[in-house]
């Protein structure tokens, strides 16, 4: 019961309501070459989760992400930007890479951000349009 439960939600989930109809989300490239790159680099460093693996095989694989999914990547880059901010990335090379920077290219990189921030923002506007 619980597995049908899950299944369930997880069908409703990514569906995007329609007030979103106008709303494209599915990565861009950039962010998708970003997330190639960061599982490329698993390969030099483990530092990755398996929920920033799984985001990343979406992006690489152009996946249509639900609306919750785009709001947890602006979530997780609000949170990890003072990363870039850090010793271990200023001081990272090609061989050492940080595990904060693998992360963020996990998640889309800067292009990821840029482009859940401005989803997240078409979302708020459908939102208030649609209580107002």
């Amino acid at each position: 019961m619980f597995s049908a439960l899950r299944r369930l939600a997880f069908v409703v989930e990514a569906e995007a309501p329609t007030r979103y109809e106008h709303i494209d989300f599915k990565a861009p490239k950039g962010a998708k070459e970003a997330a190639k790159r960061g599982l490329e680099l698993l390969k030099v460093k483990k530092a990755a989760t398996p929920v920033g693996i799984a985001r990343a095989r979406d992006l690489v694989n152009g996946k249509t992400l639900s609306p919750s999914t785009v709001k947890r990547m602006y979530s997780f880059f609000s949170r990890h930007e003072v990363d870039k901010k850090s010793k271990a990335w200023k001081e990272q090379t090609p061989n050492n890479p940080s595990k904060g920077y693998i992360a963020w290219l996990l998640w889309g990189g800067d292009p990821g951000f840029a482009w859940a921030k401005k989803v997240v923002k078409q979302m708020d506007a459908a939102d208030r349009r649609h209580e107002g």
